[in-house]
């Protein structure tokens, strides 16, 4: 997608690909703006069709008459796990998976973000607005890379028995 600018044999660290992005988020190239405002609206778009399905089954519970306190539970779950998907969601995308994430906490967490969708959709949304969806952390990641590989690189620079004989006639 994105011209990384490396010759093919180079050890010099490549970007991580983002859903939908690919490498453009490096360089904001490939039509980069026009990809988050398709996201931005597609995930809205999303959303609100989920939101009148999810509409469409509460009238079903109100016509099958299954009384007003479990119809308003239902309600009231949705809306908690609308919210905790949705925060799940967005510290993925700004801290994003690490040494701190558990493993079993992200597997209860995927019934959580299946049951409350529309969060996740609000905050693919929300964050597309700003940037591309883990764009932050990952550009985070890539630049700490790119730096420790410059500082390798240039601590080797120039032929070492050279540096050998230099150092011996200032001594």
């Amino acid at each position: 997608m994105s011209d990384t600018r490396q010759p093919p044999g180079s050890q010099a660290p490549r970007p991580e690909p983002i859903r939908f992005f690919g490498t453009t988020w490096v360089d904001h190239d490939g039509h980069y703006a026009l990809r988050r405002a398709g996201l931005a609206a597609g995930s809205l778009l999303a959303a609100a069709v989920g939101s009148f399905l999810l509409k469409l089954g509460f009238e079903g519970l109100l016509i099958a008459d299954v009384g007003s306190t479990l119809s308003w539970i239902i309600v009231v779950i949705f809306a908690i796990s609308a919210a905790l998907a949705f925060r799940h969601t967005w510290k993925g995308f700004t801290a994003g998976p690490g040494a701190d994430s558990d493993p079993t906490v992200e597997s209860s967490m995927r019934n959580i973000k299946a049951i409350g969708f529309i969060g996740v959709l609000l905050a693919w949304f929300c964050r597309s607005l700003i940037e591309a969806p883990g764009e932050k952390r990952r550009r985070a990641e890539y630049e700490r890379a790119r730096e420790l590989y410059e500082r390798r690189r240039a601590t080797r620079t120039g032929n070492p028995a050279a540096r050998k004989r230099q150092g011996k006639r200032r001594g």
